[in-house]
């Protein structure tokens, strides 16, 4: 489709989106006519189509939706066209989407494996701006029985607490758990303070008898496991 600016009015019905969409499905739709259903109205100077192509490509400098999902409201708010309430619409359809990757994911993984592990949890947090501790609390056949955030912020190994992480594991009858954080630089390599938590809560487990599986720190489209590479 031209990129250039038009009314839709000037498209054959066939072409806008909507009636595109009630005819052929979604999935016929291009990324840019996906976000213009969701913007619903351009502006005076654009059609929604025209402002969708300028925001993937302010977003992402190319005409692909990866950019959307690590920006921000501040920034969407920034680029003409695009006031709070379709900032909104758009971060809001971007979380929709995760969520159901990570419920298809919950239904269809066994959690035996840390790549199983990393599959689950890496559309929420490859993206995230800050660092973000969770904790996977598994029966005796490692099926999911709850899932915590337990910390966010800079990860220090003081901060995050082996008692409480214990208490909820025991209130949740967990057999097993698993330990998940990411690295908002990209790089999943452990740092010092994530080898320090690791042993705390490693060490506490023994004793309570809930054993800690693995640690998997999340990169952007990696991961590093703690018992892969020998450290656990």
């Amino acid at each position: 489709m031209n990129k250039t600016n038009f009314k839709m009015k000037d498209l054959p019905i066939s072409a806008r989106p909507y009636e595109k969409c009630i005819s052929n499905g979604p999935e016929t739709l291009s990324d840019a006519e996906l976000l213009a259903v969701l913007l619903r109205s351009g502006t005076k100077e654009e059609s929604s189509i025209t402002l969708a192509y300028r925001v993937l490509s302010e977003c992402t400098g190319e005409d692909n939706p990866i950019g959307l999902c690590r920006i921000g409201l501040d920034k969407l708010c920034r680029i003409k066209g695009i006031g709070k309430v379709k900032a909104i619409q758009i971060l809001c359809a971007i979380e929709l989407g995760r969520r159901l990757v990570t419920a298809e994911r919950k239904e269809l993984l066994a959690f035996h494996q840390p790549c199983e592990i990393a599959a689950y949890f890496m559309p929420r947090l490859k993206d995230k701006k800050q660092e973000s501790v969770w904790i996977l609390h598994l029966d005796g056949k490692c099926r999911i029985l709850h899932e915590e955030k337990i910390y966010e912020g800079t990860v220090k190994a003081a901060l995050i607490s082996p008692r409480e992480i214990y208490l909820s594991a025991l209130e949740k009858e967990a057999v097993y758990i698993f330990l998940l954080h990411n690295h908002p630089s990209g790089d999943p390599t452990p740092s010092s303070d994530d080898f320090t938590m690791t042993k705390r809560i490693y060490d506490c487990g023994k004793m309570l008898g809930i054993e800690l599986l693995d640690h998997i720190v999340i990169g952007d489209q990696q991961y590093i496991s703690f018992v892969e590479k020998g450290y656990l």
